[in-house]
């Protein structure tokens, strides 16, 4: 079992724990270690194999932790797990995916109604029978309502990463079969949506057609959904991601490629276009539609030059102006992740991090950065050990000591204040005038009416510190409905007053969305694309934040860490 897996199990147990009222701190034991495994780089399987390794010498895993590790390592399971499944039914687990339940509203679901599924919860509030409970009300019925509708709208999504970690393993399992020359994903990881369906692959060479035969027979595929000559199909991991990989001639590949890349507007538009100039375009290329001949198929490139068009970047086809762009010769230069050159968001043990300072400096120096900003929490957030103003302004002479000392990279001193729900930031502003990079987040009271949340924006935007909203929707892919505001009233405020957006990298974010981003860039505004990282290994985030931006069109002009550690430095008038 991997250790994405083992985390899981871990996690799951810790939320049964939650929904049963257990003691708070053996809850946390299994959160800290679940998120300690995840992230840890080596196989806790292949640990407990080597007579030198200890589970133990990993951050977060104590005794009682390891013997538990070494039950799933054995059975898959684990007696605290097995104890909990015995008092309360694993459907409860889903339960807490629908926005507006905690774990304790499902254990009073669960006594009051014996609710177990979304489809009991469902009729509960329909019958307006949640009002009837303690600190429940004709509200929450109908926020609950809306939660479960969006639920079941991403279900069979999987988050981009998810989709790109399957793509990079099959991949590389695919790229040994004799012959195969490339194996490339399509579909919706290729354009960089948030989430994705299922995934596409193509692989072309003369041994395309053997890479099918393997492909079937990967450990992970639990089901082949249908194989022939030049398709198969299967329901792949645990998740039941379904993958598609075709064999390709090589003279089709560019044709294939942008078939399958999509997004179906773009290619209903492009066809269109063909038609117009008397030609046809398909999977297998672009041809004349009075005869077979065809004029293009080999490359992505020659298929948009003979319509016309310069290449369209994949994460703009959307058919959302690219085409009429691509006609005029003036789609812009997309940043790329060689551009970015700092990382303005990042927490360590100071709150909630996984790493020290110094640990996530090395880190993202060894990543190339030139600069990153330290950011951990403010007060408000008390769960994550936030800083008030006192140890806030120790912390930040903390930071600017250690980056005199020669790390090899310049670390300036920041916090992620909290944004209050009456728009005053968590910190008083002496304190905050004490840092040089402040971003302002929404971790509180999502649930505000759209002008309420508007005017709370506007408040905040107008402390002089503030130099980025951070995560400016407050969403959580799969899970969490951005908090609804008038953001064009919001990016006009951020751009007069040269506040920016964030364009957060985390893969469970993901949030400013792409049509957002390029509304606000209308108005003027400026960006920066940030981790958000509690541990090193999120820093390899960075990737998702980058196609989020060029989703939204931006040139590296646009983001603000791009610049030069002497440039951006100067900019934010950083303390010495």
């Amino acid at each position: 079992m991997d250790n994405r897996a083992i985390a899981r199990l871990l996690s799951e147990t810790a939320d049964l724990m939650e929904i049963a009222s257990e003691d708070g701190f053996r809850i946390r034991s299994y959160r800290t270690a679940a998120s300690a495994i995840e992230a840890h780089p080596e196989q806790l399987s292949s640990i407990l194999k080597d007579p030198d390794k200890k589970l133990t010498d990993i951050t977060g895993i104590g005794k009682g932790i390891a013997a538990v590790v070494e039950e799933i390592e054995q059975r898959g399971s684990f007696e605290r797990r097995d104890e909990m499944l015995g008092k309360y039914p694993a459907t409860l687990l889903e339960l807490l995916k629908i926005q507006g339940l905690g774990a304790k509203s499902i254990r009073l679901l669960y006594d009051s109604y014996r609710v177990q599924t979304i489809d009991d919860l469902e009729r509960v509030c329909k019958e307006q029978k949640l009002r009837e409970l303690p600190r429940m009300g004709a509200k929450l019925e109908e926020k609950v309502l809306r939660g479960i509708s969006s639920y079941r709208q991403t279900q069979g999504r999987f988050l981009l990463s998810f989709v790109q970690r399957a793509a990079d393993e099959l991949i590389e399992y695919l790229s040994t079969v004799p012959g195969v020359e490339k194996v490339t994903p399509a579909g919706s990881l290729r354009r960089g949506k948030e989430t994705a369906g299922d995934l596409d692959l193509l692989a072309t060479g003369p041994g395309a057609g053997d890479a099918l035969d393997k492909f079937v027979t990967h450990p992970k595929v639990h089901e082949i959904l249908g194989k022939g000559p030049n398709k198969a199909s299967v329901k792949f991991g645990l998740e039941g991601l379904q993958v598609d990989l075709r064999a390709l001639p090589n003279e089709s590949y560019g044709a294939a490629m942008q078939y399958f890349t999509g997004s179906k507007d773009h290619n209903v538009a492009l066809r269109q276009r063909a038609l117009k100039q008397g030609l046809t375009l398909n999977e297998y290329g672009l041809a004349k539609v009075d005869g077979e001949e065809r004029v293009a198929s080999a490359t992505e490139e020659e298929i948009y030059e003979t319509l016309g068009l310069a290449w369209i970047p994949p994460e703009m086809r959307e058919n959302s102006g690219e085409i009429e762009a691509a006609a005029a010769r003036k789609l812009p230069t997309l940043v790329e992740l060689k551009h970015i050159r700092g990382d303005l968001h990042m927490h360590t043990t100071e709150s909630d991090g996984r790493a020290s300072l110094e640990e996530m400096a090395d880190s993202a120096r060894a990543a190339g950065l030139e600069y990153v900003a330290i950011t951990d929490h403010s007060k408000a957030l008390a769960m994550a050990n936030g800083l008030d103003e006192k140890r806030a302004v120790a912390f930040a002479h903390q930071v600017r000591e250690m980056d005199q000392t020669g790390l090899g990279i310049r670390v300036f001193s920041g916090l992620e204040c909290d944004i209050l729900r009456d728009g005053k930031m968590d910190l008083a502003d002496d304190a905050l005038a004490e840092l040089d990079w402040v971003v302002g987040s929404v971790h509180s009271h999502m649930n505000l009416e759209p002008a309420e949340m508007t005017d709370r924006l506007l408040r905040a935007l107008e402390c002089p510190h503030l130099k980025v909203i951070g995560h400016p929707t407050g969403r959580i892919l799969l899970h969490r409905e951005p908090f609804p505001f008038d953001f064009d009233a919001v990016a006009g405020a951020a751009a007069r007053r040269g506040v920016h957006f964030e364009i957060n990298a985390s893969p469970e974010r993901l949030d400013l969305a792409a049509a957002m981003i390029r509304a606000a860039k209308t108005k003027g505004c400026k960006f920066v694309i940030s981790t958000d990282a509690h541990h090193p290994k999120h820093l390899a985030n960075m990737s998702y934040g980058v196609r989020m931006a060029r989703r939204g069109w931006l040139e590296p002009a646009d983001i603000m860490n791009t610049l030069p550690v002497k440039e951006f430095a100067k900019s934010i008038g950083a303390k010495s």
